[in-house]
């Protein structure tokens, strides 16, 4: 076992762990870490926790307690990166390209400069790059990302009238399929049903594994089962309420609860 620390980089961002050290850390206190793309700036999460050091094969050292003039560098790096975001749309606008380019950010030892875009197909942004390398003398990367990624970075408000989820607090876009949709019953109208990034709704996952479990001993709808008043077929259900409705010949619609089998 290991003493790990949370480090997150952005305000309700993914948290990374690191290796404290000897540092004497505690939540919110701001400090300069090691990372595979340089040294970042960043905030301390989380408590000193420990895991098995199997499953964090690479991990790295907090390097310091950030100073007052790391943090100014920060907030130089932060104001650099919104310029050369606007400055880069505005080359993508001027050679045409397909492609929308959504934040910018320096690492914290401006050794590197990634912008992030969206696009519906691969683009050749070979001479944006050098454009971009002319101006701002550092290694330059462009990560294409996906419509939920650009909402993430946005925000804004969710068909449920709150703040998105993606934005105020999820760390990991975990995937979310139709099924978990049809799992909870849900009418499949994509104004239902989808983000405001047009795809599936993160909060479907929520509920996922309790739906189910609760549908563990149900029969599925077209399923024949027997009632107390003969058999039927299955022809809707209550998930959560472990009810559902049977279609017994000669009798109409009646209403079963507890488990059933086909």
């Amino acid at each position: 076992m290991i003493n790990v620390i949370g480090v997150s980089f952005r305000d309700d961002g993914k948290i990374y762990y690191f290796l404290p050290g000897n540092i004497n850390l505690k939540k919110n206190i701001t400090v300069i870490v090691q990372t595979e793309r340089g040294l970042q700036f960043g905030k301390v999460v989380t408590d000193v926790i420990q895991v098995e050091e199997k499953n964090y094969p690479d991990i790295k050292h907090i390097i310091r307690i950030a100073s007052k003039k790391d943090y100014m560098n920060h907030i130089k790096n932060l104001k650099d990166a919104r310029e050369a975001l606007n400055k880069c749309k505005k080359m993508v606008e001027f050679d045409e390209l397909p492609m929308q380019v959504i934040d910018a950010e320096f690492t914290f030892d401006r050794n590197q400069l990634i912008f992030k875009f969206i696009a519906d197909n691969r683009i050749d942004f070979r001479d944006l790059v050098k454009k971009l390398a002319s101006v701002y003398r550092t290694r330059i990367e462009l990560r294409q990302v996906g419509v939920r990624d650009k909402a993430k970075e946005i925000g804004g408000i969710g068909v449920c009238g709150c703040k998105l989820c993606c934005s105020r607090f999820l760390k990991d876009l975990e995937s979310v399929s139709i099924n978990m949709a049809k799992n909870q019953n849900i009418a499949l109208n994509p104004s239902k049903i989808n983000g405001v990034c047009g795809r599936l709704l993160c909060c479907l996952k929520y509920e996922d594994e309790c739906y189910k479990e609760c549908r563990n001993c149900l029969p599925k709808i077209g399923d024949v089962v027997s009632t107390e008043k003969g058999n039927g077929t299955v022809v809707s259900l209550d998930v959560l309420q472990k009810k559902y409705k049977v279609d017994v010949k000669d009798i109409g619609l009646i209403e079963v609860s507890g488990c059933g089998k086909k």
